[in-house]
């Protein structure tokens, strides 16, 4: 199983520099976590749009999902032209307006998943943990052939990652806020908790993700890594990580 970062940066993208996406790939199965701003793009540097049929929204703020609606569009064309002959499958939180959304567009389908769900989507089996966060959002758990990705999107701090997350070979973990900062109040993580959940989790490989537009982001590693996890990076576009 492979990782590939398509983008990271939190709220808004920058030049060349995509929100939230991540491609996950197993034996020629691929799977797109969250479809943000510019991921859309920047996806086609790795893979044809039309090779993958499912794709996993964590939230529905737009930096983790406003690109779906060009996707949409996108299955909608290139299934006219032959290019693809399976549907789009959209998988997120219950929400009628997004379902419509998704569904007026043919060749799309949606489906939703809430904390005891359990999808397997081709050699993934994808588990979620709902998060503490202003609109309805979740962590996901991908395993395959006993490896395991955990993506946590946007929260603040709580003690169920850290069981959820328990072991993981890649722990994807916000790092929206520079330690000291309130994370709480806008439901974020900051850099010294993103450390915490890196360590008490014992996993084996770190990202952080969803970094701020401010500051000098490696103060963001060097924070973390006081919590006692020495694997910990830095999220960039098009980085591989292969488990």
């Amino acid at each position: 199983m492979e990782c590939r970062v398509i983008g990271m940066w939190g709220g808004f993208p920058k030049k060349n520099g995509p929100c939230s996406g991540y491609l996950i790939q197993h034996d020629g199965f691929s799977l797109l976590i969250d479809c943000g701003s510019g991921v859309l793009t920047a996806l086609q540097n790795y893979i044809d749009l039309n090779d993958i049929d499912h794709v996993i929204l964590t939230h529905y703020h737009y930096d983790h999902f406003s690109d779906i609606g060009a996707y949409l569009f996108s299955r909608l064309v290139n299934t006219h032209l032959g290019r693809a002959d399976e549907e789009l499958c959209v998988y997120g939180p219950e929400d009628e307006d997004m379902k419509k959304q998704v569904e007026a567009v043919a060749y799309s389908r949606f489906s939703s998943f809430n904390e005891e769900s359990q999808l397997e989507i081709g050699p993934f089996t994808c588990t979620f943990v709902r998060n503490i966060h202003p609109v309805e959002t979740y962590s996901i758990k991908i395993v395959c052939d006993n490896k395991s990705i955990v993506f946590t999107s946007d929260t603040s701090f709580t003690n169920d990652l850290i069981l959820f997350a328990a072991n993981a070979d890649l722990l994807i973990t916000e790092c929206s806020l520079y330690e000291g900062m309130d994370g709480a109040a806008s439901g974020h993580m900051t850099s010294e908790h993103a450390g915490i959940l890196a360590y008490q989790s014992n996993a084996k490989k770190v990202l952080l993700t969803h970094l701020p537009h401010y500051g000098d982001l490696n103060d963001l590693v060097v924070s973390a890594k006081k919590q006692g996890n020495e694997n910990i990076d830095l999220a960039e576009p098009g980085m591989l990580i292969e488990l």
